[in-house]
Parts: structure tokens; C-alpha cells; sequence
């Protein structure tokens, strides 16, 4: 069962909303807001695996509070300006529903959500904790019709392909439908980091860091203006010795 929430600042919107995620066996409603400082406590105390996030809000726009959740879920915009489809992308957001959308498209949505959480583990039983998730050294991923089995360590980098992620190892790439953001929360943050928009890499992979790029094996990975400070102070603070 995924538990999710919704956001928006018009009732319409948000009656539309539930009636939708009532419709889907594997959604879970736990509660809708009107804007998102009224949400902060519930996802800062409850697990929530998916937000339905509207865009346009008085007070707080909805990618303003995205960006200020550390931990946020996996998160759907809802939205009728098509203006913030690329920095949606940007955010790593599972998808993008246009108002007024069909309860189709809806469902598609849902379905690339349920995809994705079930491939990271993120869809857990209540007993399961996050130490017990974030001590795995190996987790399955599909791919060509097969459940491939990916153990943490051997991982050199992974790659974005819009729906998909290619994950590199040394051997053949494993092709899988995910998310850079779902398999980013997957993986222990001590071992990797978010280079680039596009790129994860394994810290204990990198030959060498010069100048706007990482060489990780045999393949040079640029670092991302906006993810430069960040990798910087990754490795300045717990890898290299002066």
C-alpha cells in the first residue's frame, strides 16, 4: 500500500484528487492539505510514500516547498501551467499531470509511482525499519523482463535516461524504469554522491576529480554547477586527507 497525501489550494482540485486516488486499490489517502507549511508536520513525522503536489499556491509555491524538504517523498505534480514540466524534471518529480487530466493519465501516473517504489524497496511492511533498509548490500531491479540482482558495492555510477536509469557495475549496464531520485534514496549516502543532474557515482569508485569533472573507471562524468558545492564538501569532509 503506498501513503500518500495531497496538496492544493483549491477545493475543487483536491475533491477531484481523492476521488481519483480512492479509485486505486494500492493508494492510500491519509490526508489532504491546502498549502504546504500545513503538510510540514505530517511529513516530518509520518512515512509517506508519495505527495500529489499542486504548483501555483498562495504563500508558498509548490516547487519553493519542495526544494525546502530535506526527505521528501516520491512527489507528483498537479499542475495547470505547463511552464514548470522542465523544472519538475529538474526536481526529480515521478511525473507531471496537466489540469485538467483524464483519470487515465491519472492512473498512469500511479502505476510509474507504484514501478518505481517497488523496484527501490521503498514499499515496505509496518515492522521493516530504515536501519534494517539501509543496511541491504544488494537489491533487485527489473530489467529485459528479468529481476537483476545489483549488489551496492559493485555499483561504479548510475545514469539517467529520463524514464530510466542505467546502472553501470564494470559488467553489462542493467537498463531499469526508475527515477534518479528514487534509486539516489536507495543507495547509502556515505558511498554515493549526486554529481550532475544525470550522474550518481560510488565516491570509492572515482580515480580522480579535476577540475568540472569526475573520472569514475574509464568514463569522465561532468559535476553539475548545481550539485558542485555539495560533491565538494562530500569529499573534502569525509574522504581526503591534507
Amino acid at each position: 500500500m503506498i501513503r500518500c497525501i495531497a496538496i492544493d489550494d483549491e477545493n475543487l482540485a483536491l475533491e477531484l484528487l481523492e476521488d481519483d486516488i480512492r479509485k486505486v486499490p494500492f493508494l492510500e489517502l491519509v490526508k489532504t492539505y491546502k498549502s504546504g507549511f500545513e503538510a510540514m508536520d505530517m511529513l516530518q513525522n509520518e512515512k509517506i510514500d508519495l505527495l500529489f503536489l499542486d504548483i501555483q499556491m498562495p504563500d508558498i509555491s509548490g516547487i519553493q516547498f519542495l526544494k525546502s524538504l530535506s526527505h521528501p517523498p516520491l512527489v507528483i505534480f498537479t499542475t495547470a501551467y505547463e511552464k514548470y514540466a522542465l523544472e519538475g524534471f529538474e526536481l526529480d518529480v515521478i511525473d507531471y499531470l496537466l489540469k485538467p487530466y483524464s483519470f487515465e493519465r491519472f492512473l498512469k501516473a500511479v502505476n510509474k509511482a507504484q514501478e518505481y517504489l517497488s523496484n527501490t524497496g521503498k514499499i515496505r511492511s509496518p515492522e521493516q525499519t530504515e536501519e534494517t533498509h539501509a543496511s541491504d548490500n544488494f537489491f533487485f531491479v527489473k530489467s529485459d523482463y528479468k529481476l537483476v540482482k545489483i549488489e551496492i558495492s559493485e555499483i561504479q555510477y548510475i545514469e539517467s535516461l529520463k524514464d530510466y536509469i542505467k546502472i553501470y557495475t564494470g559488467g553489462k549496464p542493467v537498463l531499469t524504469l526508475s527515477s534518479m531520485k528514487a534509486i539516489e534514496d536507495r543507495l547509502p549516502s556515505s558511498d554515493f554522491i549526486r554529481a550532475h543532474r544525470g550522474f550518481i557515482v560510488n565516491i570509492r569508485k572515482i580515480k580522480y576529480i579535476h577540475r568540472n569533472f569526475v573520472m569514475v573507471e574509464n568514463k569522465e562524468i561532468p559535476i553539475g554547477e548545481n550539485y558542485r558545492e555539495g560533491f565538494l564538501k562530500a569529499i573534502n569532509q569525509n574522504k581526503m586527507i591534507e
